[in-house]
C-alpha cells in the first residue's frame, strides 16, 4: 500500500515544537511522549536496517517504528493479529453490534477524569448487557462481549463511547445448553438504556464520594457534593443513546470494522488532505447527513488539529479493548470450547502469520523486492541516531517500510 502523501508525523515535526512552547504547562507527560514518538517514528532517531535483494541487489533503508499505540503508522501488525484471534473465536450464530454513548455533560467530566470515567463506561456497559441477558425473563443465558473504547468522533472531537460485538445467544445458566435470542433481536434497548443510566450514575456518585474525581475550570465547583448532585439530576430524566442491531455483512464485518480502530487513535493518515498556512484539511463524516452528502472536508487551524489529536491520548496502562462474560480472558478458551460443543460445531483454526520454516526472522524482511520479487536480506543494522553505511545506489530518498 503506498505511503500517504501527508501524515500526522509531518504536522507534528513542522509545528509540534511551537505548539509545545505555546502550551507549556498544559500538556501532560503522556501527551508529550506520544508527540515525541510520532515525530521520531521511522526516522534515523530510532535506528533501522538496510536490506538488499539477493537477486537484483535492489537496496532499501527501513527505519524502525515507534510502536506507540497512538501512532497512525504503527500497530498494523498488531491489529491484524487481533483480528485473526477474534475470527478464530467466532461462533456460528448471528452477532449484534451494540454501542453505549455517554451524554455530553458526563463526557465533559470524562475529559478531566479519563482513567476513572472511561473505566466506568466500559465496566458499566458490560455489566448492563450481562445482567439483562442473564435475566430469565429475557435470554436467561451467560453471553460473551468484546468491547472497544472509542473517544473520538469523525471530526476528532471528544466523544467517548463503547463498541461491542455480542453473539446472539449464550450458554444457559446451568451450563447444559445453548440459548439463542430471537432472530434480529438481542435485548430490549430501552431496558438496557435505563439500567445503564442508573448504574452509571450510581457509580459516578460513588467515585465522587471517594474523591476519585478532579474538576478544573468551569467545572471546579463540582467538587462540592450538592453542586455535583445538581449537575447529575437532569441526566436521570433523559434517554441515554444506545444502539443495537445485527451487523450488516455478518460478524466478520463488525470485527473488520473494530480492527481498524483497536490499535489506532483519533484519525488515520489517509483522511488528511492538505497542510499549509491555512491549517490542516481533512475528510470527515457528517452523521446528520445521508448518502454521499455525509462525506465532507473541513480545515482546522494547526494548533486546533494538534489539540484535538492529543485529547485522545489514553492514560498510561489503560486497556481500551476488553472482554467480558464468556469471553473474559481467564476462561475464554474453555467457554468458547463449551459453546462450540453445545452448538455441535468444530473449533475454527487459528493460524498466526508466521515466517517460513528455516528462515531467520531476524535477518530476512518478509517482503519481496519491488523490482524482481526476490528475497530481501538484511545486510546492516544501525543504532538509534545513526545513519546507515550502505545507502541505496544511486542514492535516492530512502524507502521507508512498515516494520511494525
Amino acid at each position: 500500500m503506498p505511503r500517504p502523501a501527508l501524515e500526522v508525523a509531518d504536522i507534528f515535526r513542522d509545528h509540534g515544537a511551537a505548539w509545545r512552547t505555546a502550551n507549556a504547562g498544559h500538556v501532560s507527560l503522556d501527551q508529550l511522549k506520544v508527540m515525541s514518538a510520532i515525530e521520531r517514528c521511522r526516522t534515523a532517531a530510532l535506528g533501522g536496517h538496510v536490506a538488499r535483494c539477493e537477486d537484483c541487489a535492489h537496496t532499501i533503508v527501513a527505519y524502525n517504528s515507534c510502536r506507540n499505540r497512538h501512532c497512525p503508522k504503527c500497530q498494523g501488525a498488531a491489529a491484524r493479529e487481533w483480528l485473526a484471534e477474534r475470527q478464530a473465536e467466532l461462533l456460528p450464530v448471528g452477532y449484534f453490534h451494540v454501542v453505549f454513548t455517554l451524554p455530553s455533560p458526563i463526557a465533559d467530566i470524562a475529559y478531566q477524569n479519563k482513567a476513572v470515567i472511561y473505566d466506568l463506561l466500559l465496566r458499566t456497559a458490560a455489566e448492563t448487557v450481562l445482567t439483562i441477558a442473564a435475566d430469565p425473563k429475557r435470554l436467561g443465558a451467560r453471553i460473551g462481549i468484546t468491547a472497544v473504547l472509542h473517544t473520538w468522533g469523525s471530526a476528532m472531537t471528544h466523544h467517548p463511547h463503547v463498541h461491542m460485538i455480542v453473539p446472539g445467544g449464550g450458554i444457559s445458566l446451568d451450563g447444559s445448553r445453548w440459548l439463542s435470542c430471537r432472530p434480529g433481536f438481542l435485548l430490549p434497548v430501552p431496558v438496557l438504556s435505563r439500567l445503564f443510566r442508573g448504574r452509571f450514575l450510581q457509580k459516578i456518585r460513588a467515585a465522587h464520594k471517594a474523591n476519585q474525581l478532579q474538576f478544573f475550570g468551569r467545572h471546579a465547583h463540582l467538587d462540592q457534593p450538592k453542586a455535583f448532585a445538581a449537575y447529575l439530576a437532569p441526566l436521570r430524566k433523559i434517554e441515554w443513546y444506545l444502539y443495537s442491531k445485527p451487523p450488516f455483512g455478518g460478524p466478520e464485518a463488525v470485527l473488520a470494522y473494530l480492527s481498524r480502530y483497536t490499535h489506532r487513535v483519533a484519525i488515520s493518515n489517509r483522511r488528511l488532505i492538505a497542510f499549509n498556512n491555512n491549517g490542516v484539511t481533512l475528510k470527515y463524516k457528517d452523521y446528520r447527513a445521508d448518502g454521499r452528502a455525509r462525506y465532507k472536508t473541513m480545515t482546522l487551524a494547526t494548533d486546533e488539529f494538534i489539540r484535538r489529536f492529543l485529547i485522545h491520548v489514553l492514560p498510561n496502562g489503560f486497556h481500551r479493548i476488553r472482554h467480558y462474560g464468556l469471553f473474559a480472558n481467564g476462561n475464554r478458551a474453555a467457554n468458547i470450547a463449551r459453546a462450540r460443543e453445545l452448538l455441535a460445531v468444530p473449533a475454527r483454526p487459528y493460524e498466526p502469520d508466521t515466517p517460513e520454516a528455516g528462515i531467520d526472522e531476524a535477518r530476512v524482511l518478509q517482503r519481496p523486492s519491488p523490482c524482481c520479487g526476490g528475497r530481501m536480506i538484511i545486510i546492516e543494522t544501525f543504532a538509534r541516531g545513526c545513519e546507515p553505511k550502505h545507502w541505496p545506489t544511486p542514492a535516492p530518498a530512502a524507502i521507508r517500510i512498515d516494520t511494525s
